[in-house]
């Protein structure tokens, strides 16, 4: 079932627990994933146009945490933060990822599966996000994640393209 209602990444709802996010980038993977994964470069983007990220925390290794809290030009915080579960370089990222905002966070933890995959200089970028319930993945849709979502991954290719 597709979600998308506007913008260039796709949004679908593969099983009742799960999420897919697809996106073409025009910038090679490594730049993409360099981009994902270094902090300064994360302020660039995650903010999607919302804000302003006030802290980007990134231990990349696998039981490594990363951590990102935005702040909206009204001084509303929003925080996540995860672990990460395996890591292949420019290819591929498992991580958790919860919201700090509700109640019993930690229980209601996403599993994000990041791929990148290149061709012809160009990137696709997929995360398939896993949440323990259906009624996580519908809260998590129903929060208006697709329109920040669609701007950040914008934003993200804009840095990519940068680093060349």
């Amino acid at each position: 079932m597709a979600v998308t209602s506007s913008g260039t990444a796709t949004v679908t709802l593969p099983t009742d627990r799960q999420i897919l996010i697809t996106r073409e980038f025009a910038a090679p993977k490594h730049l993409v994933y360099k981009a994902w994964t270094t902090p300064e470069l994360v302020k660039r983007w995650w903010h999607a146009n919302r804000g302003e990220v006030t802290l980007a925390e990134i231990d990349l290794r696998v039981g490594g945490m990363w951590r990102y809290v935005s702040a909206t030009p009204d001084g509303f915080e929003i925080g996540f933060h995860g672990e990460y579960r395996q890591i292949v370089p420019n290819e591929r990222l498992v991580s958790t990822e919860v919201y700090e905002g509700i109640p019993d966070a930690e229980e209601h933890a996403a599993v994000n599966i990041l791929t990148l995959t290149e061709l012809d200089g160009r990137t696709t970028l997929t995360v398939l996000v896993e949440h323990p319930t259906k009624e996580g993945r519908d809260a998590h849709i129903n929060s208006g994640m697709e329109g920040g979502m669609q701007d950040a991954m914008d934003l993200l290719e804009e840095v990519a393209i940068s680093l060349r």
